[in-house]
């Protein structure tokens, strides 16, 4: 069987003409220059603003525009629409599992900025006090010089930015943004926006308030909804926002009733007049890639849509540590995460058309993480037509000695990088 596919798959790409995509090929994105038509039997299909993707299908004369590229970034182009996104295949070809010819390169790189996270813990507690800006103007790191660093010097052009729920509204569940608190937020914000890179807003509470999970005997869809679309309608004209639903949600109880929350998030971000920017789509068990489909966050976050019915821009958030117990919290790497998580996570992704993000990876700035870290981000690289990225962590407001430190020393007006982004994270670096 294995033999016949392989003859099959290489037929088809024999008999693709130099100017097509082919099946599952790229055919379009903001900064592509290849083919823009499809081979015969596939249509080019918007995943997002960054992406379209040949899929199965025959074009249409009633509906061409789903052979069309976008040529915007996320809120500069058109507004979301049904027409222009592919539906779940409910059937997936064998091809499916197959690696693009052509994946080009990975669409967003960056690393986390963390300090207004600081006071959370995992029960999605947040401490306001314990919020610590990484700006050298409230007498932490220089987070901005830092992105400054990493955009010029080392070609990322991402930064997430995580954020406390409670920091946001200075405590109060279900109150607005906190003038004073937000203000200071958005400095770090307008920080990052300034290098020119995308900024992810991330609400760092693990799906909880105070220990209680969202939608599920704590917080009300309605409450969740209500923070997003402030924090929506305070940056839906910047179309280099990308919206973070949540950070690591776990030990959730009905994963089908957290979809229902994370729908709930993405509608209040489309109705405040975000239509465009990407938004994150977070699983169970701390977002791990590795279990996502397993778990059953695959299937449920699957019927979270825009809302006009499509799931354009839409992306599936998860992490993955290379240490021996995934926690992140070790020095040393003992995995490159392809078997167990990378190569099921991108066939699934490739088969119903959907795209992820990996916005937590990481590892000590060691050998065998320089080995292994190598190794998950060459093959990335490889499936860049599912993953779009990858976002280290952490740099910001983390000492060097953290023990997955990315933050780069200042020493006058020169920035020197952890180890092991000089040898695998930073794109300048391969």
């Amino acid at each position: 069987m294995k033999s016949v596919l392989l003859f099959t798959c290489a037929t088809w790409y024999a008999l693709s003409v130099r100017a097509q995509a082919s099946l599952y090929g790229q055919c379009g994105g903001i900064g592509w220059t290849g083919p823009t038509t499809c081979a015969s039997g596939s249509v080019c299909t918007v995943s997002n603003a960054y992406y379209s993707q040949c899929l199965p299908g025959a074009a249409s004369a009633s509906n061409p525009t789903t052979s069309s590229a976008p040529t915007t970034a996320p809120g500069g182009g058109s507004p979301v629409s049904s027409s222009t996104a592919s539906a779940p295949s409910s059937a997936p070809s064998a091809s499916c599992s197959d690696l693009p010819a052509n994946p080009g390169p990975l669409q967003l790189v960056g690393v986390n900025i963390p300090g207004f996270d600081f006071g959370c813990s995992t029960d999605g507690t947040c401490t306001v006090s314990g919020a610590w800006p990484p700006l050298t103007q409230y007498y932490g790191a220089d987070g901005a010089g830092q992105m400054t660093h990493f955009v010029n010097d080392d070609g990322y052009n991402v930064f997430r930015l995580p954020v406390g729920w409670q920091y946001l509204t200075n405590d109060v569940l279900g109150g607005d943004l906190d003038e004073a608190n937000a203000a200071e937020y958005d400095e770090l914000v307008q920080a990052c926006l300034a290098t020119g890179a995308s900024c992810i807003i991330d609400i760092h509470n693990y799906a909880r308030w105070n220990g209680e999970i969202i939608g599920q005997g704590g917080p009300t869809n309605d409450q969740f909804a209500a923070i997003w679309s402030s924090l929506a309608a305070k940056y839906a004209s910047e179309d280099k926002i990308i919206f973070g639903v949540m950070n690591e949600p776990h030990d959730i109880p009905d994963i089908d009733t957290w979809g229902q929350s994370v729908q709930a998030a993405v509608t209040a971000i489309r109705q405040a007049g975000a239509t465009t920017q990407l938004i994150l789509l977070p699983g169970n068990d701390y977002t791990s890639a590795e279990e996502f489909i397993s778990n059953g966050s695959a299937a449920a976050l699957m019927n979270v849509t825009n809302p006009d019915g499509s799931f354009t821009d839409l992306i599936f958030d998860v992490h993955k540590y290379l240490d021996s117990d995934n926690s992140g919290t070790n020095a040393e790497c003992v995995t490159n995460n392809i078997d167990d998580a990378w190569e099921p996570l991108t066939q699934w992704l490739r088969c119903n058309g959907r795209q992820a993000f990996n916005t937590e990876t990481g590892g000590g700035n060691t050998a065998s993480c320089n080995t292994y870290m190598c190794q998950q981000v060459a093959y990335q690289k490889q499936n860049s037509d599912v993953l779009l990225g990858y976002v280290g962590w952490a740099a910001g407001n983390f000492m060097n000695t953290y023990v997955l430190s990315e933050t780069p020393t200042e020493s006058g007006s020169t920035w020197t990088d952890a180890a092991l982004v000089s040898a695998c994270m930073a794109p300048n670096a391969s």
